[in-house]
């Protein structure tokens, strides 16, 4: 299976970064991305559905989301990494990422990829030899990195980063669903053939990715939550484990907290990767199934 949604749907899984090449801004010209509300009497939170990398300039504040957001008096993330000391997460990451006794990483694709990856590896300067004791689903974390300078896609563009500006300058505390070690882990917890997919969509053809990019992030921007569910879970529902690990088990965690937080009076916003909130798994199906009535509102 080659997973076409690696490098662009785990910028709607939240997940990773990716990289391919330019996207566009003007896909977001006019703005209507999907938002969602859980409320009761004394309870509102809002469910919004991001995109964590975005072209510089775009577009994708409209006035009902301003709205939810000045209303709301806290931010949740999926999780928050702390710009200000990358060493820690480094830390997290290495702590889980390396392991002793695994084969040189060419030999854990098949021959005719091994060309591909060792080219991959060369364009990406890191040493093979430390990429060699690294685990599959680290490496292929690793060679997307390298990729970034590449394309017109920027973490400070991302919604989260915007959001959370806009929830810091106003005094509002932010918080998450996940530590990052937390979110590591359901990497490190995928059987090494479930990894190996995640290498092999490294690989990929960086203009074809691109394309489905400019897909997914023109649906996310008009509210098309069914072209984004189409755009890559149908492709993670076809290998189980992926999509046990790294979309269901999730968006349980996340509605059994939100379903803890409508116990608490006052409005919050929760603002995860557009790809949780799309398909028959999606937090808000979950909710659903627990008897909480959930709104669009946007």
């Amino acid at each position: 299976m080659q997973l076409n949604w690696f490098r662009k749907g785990l910028a709607a899984l939240g997940l990773a970064a990716l990289g391919s090449g330019p996207a566009s801004a003007q896909a977001l010209a006019e703005p209507r991305p999907a938002l969602w509300k859980v409320a009761d009497r004394d309870t509102t939170v809002y469910l919004f559905g991001t995109i964590h990398l975005l072209p510089q300039g775009a577009r994708w504040v409209s006035p009902v989301l301003e709205r939810a957001a000045d209303d709301s008096q806290g931010l949740v993330l999926e999780t928050i990494v702390d710009t200000a000391n990358p060493a820690a997460f480094a830390a997290t990451m290495m702590k889980l990422a390396t392991s002793p006794g695994l084969p040189p990483v060419l030999d854990r694709v098949p021959r005719d990829k091994r060309a591909a990856l060792a080219t991959a590896i060369a364009k990406s300067r890191m040493a093979p030899a430390s990429l060699d004791r690294m685990e599959t689903w680290a490496v292929a974390l690793a060679l997307l990195g390298p990729q970034f300078g590449a394309m017109d896609l920027k973490h400070e563009e991302g919604v989260e980063s915007k959001l959370k500006a806009r929830f810091a300058a106003a005094g509002k505390p932010i918080g998450q669903l996940e530590t990052n070690e937390e979110q590591l882990r359901f990497f490190d917890l995928l059987p090494e053939s479930a990894q190996q997919s995640l290498l092999l969509g490294t690989l990929e053809s960086p203009a074809a990715v691109s394309k489905q990019f400019d897909a997914m992030l023109s649906a996310w921007a008009r509210g098309d939550v069914a072209a984004i569910g189409r755009s890559f879970n149908a492709e993670m529902d076809s290998n189980p484990a992926l999509a046990d690990l790294l979309l269901k088990q999730r968006n349980a965690n996340w509605t059994r907290w939100i379903e803890t937080r409508m116990g608490q009076p006052g409005t919050v916003m929760v603002a995860v990767g557009a790809g949780h909130l799309a398909g028959a798994d999606s937090v808000q199906a979950m909710l659903a199934k627990r008897g909480l009535k959930v709104t669009r509102i946007q």
